[in-house]
């Protein structure tokens, strides 16, 4: 039998008992060992989310923030762990303001991390193995050092401005004053003895204990707002899932403050039009997609914050009609009030029981605020750039609120059980490139590995982007590969048209398909690191 007309570079990942995919080798290659010796979804993802934090340290770590999405095959109940930190409570409009905006790297760039308290909720609702078990991976890739590869490199050098004012960075990713050689070894041993703690000590150390005292005295030594009140504060969300119909099956996303809900949005417009008819890589059915994102993204933007949003309202039957009415045969240039790809990582687990998880966890900026916070070696986020300064604004600064986040892990279900569990990276990219994903493989009846490796797009808007100062271009973003004449096509229909190679586009998204047999289809992007594991 011949191969299928859209063939694969990378091969399809098959088994019956457990699948994982993540962004790193290293990490995928933890969750599989956990899976294989007996652990359970969870476990697995804690110790990926570890690994990641070190092997992958410009996308996410202890420094960070992240949303955890998980379903329990024994009890059918699906609930989301949100592990994101809040604004400084010295954090103000009128400071930030007389700083001259918020700084988008550097010690005023940091908000009060929140990642281990997402991962702790996560193992305490649905952990197996002891917490301090699931270090191993981590601590052993931070003390002897993971082999620096092409992509570390990349970030390394494009961050020059943002590691080089801090010593204890710049000495670990620019040694030397460049960024290490291929296949180098990373070593980062004060991060291997705070993971070491953590481990040893538990998950309330690092918001109230001596690991939390060192944190806030690092913190506070570097010119960063948090203290240790603010650790002291921090505590994970467990909520359940916000959901829509889609096409027969059941699309789970993160509920705000994650704009899981504008994915939804989305999908809600789309599925009143017949997309299949359109055919795959077609001038209409990319420009029906990108015009559903933009208008998905105008409510983003007007409702969006640190209050939720009327949802009802967003995602209701009447709303999508009247956005799918306004789709025209020509491009719509919709600024938004206020598109940046911020650096995030994102993997997924389903175990042999069918447990599944889908994650998702960010510095924000590749390498955050570009500032190791002392002796821990953590390296700190820049999320306190996603927050505005303009008063009335949804996602106006406010100290001690959650601020909006582009992270978004959603989940796919059919029949009540998990049917694919996916996601990426890529700040406002993630939502249209997971679009994409869906349509492909619910729509067109691609494999996930077709779907993630397929040429994609991206559409910016004015006003669009997260970070501070919230710029954008009003462009439609395209890989190489959708073709001339599709290109041809869009720019008829008014769209401003920017050409990438293919593999260069946005994202790098991680994917489990689950089979009515119980065999599990794990893929990986090749855009970054992204590597699958099934057994």
């Amino acid at each position: 039998m011949a191969y299928p007309s859209i063939r694969a570079r990378r091969p399809l990942i098959m088994g019956r008992r457990g699948a994982v995919a993540s962004n790193h080798p290293v990490a995928t290659a933890a969750g599989m060992e956990v899976l294989r010796t007996g652990g359970g979804a969870a476990d697995a993802a804690v110790a990926m989310a570890l690994t990641l934090g070190v092997v992958e340290p410009h996308m996410s770590g202890l420094g960070g923030d992240g949303f955890y999405h998980a379903w329990s095959a024994s009890t059918g109940v699906a609930s989301t762990f949100n592990g994101t930190g809040q604004a400084p409570r010295a954090a103000t409009i009128a400071r930030y303001r007389a700083e001259g905006g918020i700084p988008n790297h550097g010690p005023l760039a940091v908000q009060t991390p929140g990642m281990v308290a997402g991962l702790a909720a996560l193992h305490a609702a649905h952990g197996t193995r002891p917490w301090g078990s699931l270090f191993g991976a981590a601590i052993e890739a931070a003390r002897g050092g993971f082999a620096a590869t092409h992509a570390l490199r990349h970030f390394c050098a494009e961050n020059r401005r943002r590691l080089e004012p801090d010593a204890l960075s710049r000495d670990v990713f620019l040694p030397g004053g460049e960024p290490p050689a291929l296949g180098a070894l990373v070593v980062q041993p004060a991060l291997a003895a705070t993971l070491r703690h953590l481990a040893e000590h538990g998950p309330a150390d690092f918001y109230r204990g001596a690991l939390a005292r060192r944190l806030a005295h690092a913190m506070q030594a570097a010119g960063a707002l948090p203290d240790a009140g603010d650790l002291a504060q921090v505590s994970a969300l467990i909520v359940p899932p916000i959901a829509l119909p889609y096409r027969g099956f059941e699309l789970r996303q993160t509920p705000p403050n994650s704009m899981g809900f504008a994915m939804l949005q989305m999908m809600r417009i789309l599925e009143r039009f017949d997309l299949t008819a359109m055919g795959w890589g077609s001038a209409e059915l990319i420009h029906t997609m990108v015009e559903a994102k933009k208008r998905a993204f105008l409510d983003r933007e007007r409702h969006a914050g640190a209050e939720t949003p009327p949802l009802d309202v967003l995602l209701s039957e009447a709303r999508a009609a009247e956005q799918a009415a306004a789709i025209g045969p020509r491009a719509a240039h919709l600024p938004v009030r206020a598109m940046a790809e911020t650096d995030t990582t994102y993997f997924c687990v389903v175990d042999e029981a069918g447990n599944a998880v889908s994650a998702i966890q960010s510095l924000n900026s590749a390498f955050g605020s570009g500032v190791t916070a002392g002796e821990t070696g953590i390296l700190l986020n820049n999320r306190m750039s996603y927050w505005h300064l303009e008063e009335g604004h949804a996602n106006a600064l406010r100290p001690g609120a959650r601020v909006r986040h582009t992270m978004n892990a959603p989940m796919v279900m059919k029949d009540g059980r998990p049917w694919m569990v996916f996601g990426t990276p890529g700040a406002d990219n993630q939502v249209q490139v997971n679009a994409q994903v869906l349509v492909a493989v619910a729509d067109f009846g691609m494999d996930p590995q077709q779907a993630l490796e397929v040429p994609r797009w991206s559409s910016s808007q004015p006003g669009q982007e997260s970070n501070f100062p919230h710029g954008g271009e009003d462009q439609l973003t395209l890989e190489q590969g959708i073709g001339a004449a599709t290109f041809a096509a869009l720019e008829a229909r008014g769209h401003r048209l920017k050409i990438v190679p293919d593999l260069e586009g946005p994202c790098s998204v991680e994917a489990i398909r689950i089979l009515e047999n119980g065999v599990r289809m794990a893929a990986s992007d090749p855009r970054r690191d992204g590597w699958a594991g099934a057994w």
